[in-house]
């Protein structure tokens, strides 16, 4: 596919960076994971990482199933179940490790083809779909202040710096069945921008910031600037910073 596609991560003010990310690009398909890991004693770490390998791993079984004949398929119903192989390949990657079982990660997950768009996501990790206009959409967070937001009782803005930012009402764990959200929708116009990145990025990034990331003459300069204003304006408390950049030329 004929894609411009920038990706970055920082530590951010912390000791050790949990976010992971990875993309595969091929001539038929895209995709572009970022995961935030939680968890102590690296487990955080290593539940990003596992996840992020365990999607890798089952590429090109799902990904034949949903290029080679997309009409006869079900293309949510097989994005499930390539999400629900990458967590058991995250469990059978912690193997005996105890930290396993405390572990948690999100996840904003994008793939794209010629037919369509599928995210699929868990937590406050986060999709945009942008055009020069305006945020086309994002993927909604399941935390408690998006259901604030859900019920009209706090702007978007005011989501980030809620004192229950930190309340998620659903992650990754090795010991359940896996919860993401997936959808479907129209595929990429040429011209059009997604972003995926984790909570530490987007806390500190305003709407307009956003849609500047999708004009004609934006690009890895500007997602630069962007990741370091994020860490700037947290005065020193930054998350780790993670975030994939994505144009259709």
């Amino acid at each position: 596919m004929a894609l411009t596609f920038y990706q970055l991560t920082s530590a951010g003010d912390r000791e050790v960076n949990q976010d992971f990310m990875a993309h595969k690009l091929s001539d038929n398909y895209a995709l572009f994971v970022v995961a935030d890991g939680l968890g102590g004693h690296h487990g955080g770490e290593k539940a990003s990482r596992f996840f992020c390998q365990g999607l890798l791993k089952n590429t090109d079984l799902y990904t034949k199933q949903l290029t080679q004949n997309p009409l006869a398929q079900n293309p949510v119903a097989v994005f499930s179940a390539w999400m629900t192989a990458a967590v058991n390949e995250m469990a059978v990657l912690f193997a005996s490790d105890r930290a396993g079982h405390e572990a948690h990660t999100t996840c904003a997950i994008l793939y794209l083809d010629e037919q369509r768009v599928l995210t699929a996501h868990c937590g406050d990790s986060r999709v945009y779909r942008l055009n020069p206009q305006q945020i086309r959409w994002r993927t909604p967070d399941h935390s408690v202040p998006q259901e604030l937001l859900d019920a009209g009782k706090i702007s978007e803005q005011e989501m980030a710096q809620h004192p229950e930012q930190n309340q998620l009402t659903r992650t990754i764990n090795i010991l359940k069945a896996a919860e993401m959200e997936i959808k479907q929708y129209p595929r990429m116009e040429k011209g059009e921008t997604f972003v995926l990145c984790s909570d530490g990025f987007w806390e500190y990034v305003k709407q307009t910031e956003f849609v500047h990331l999708a004009q004609p003459g934006s690009g890895k300069k500007e997602l630069a600037k962007l990741a370091q204003l994020a860490i700037f304006r947290a005065h020193g408390k930054s998350d780790n910073v993670t975030v994939q950049w994505i144009r259709k030329d």
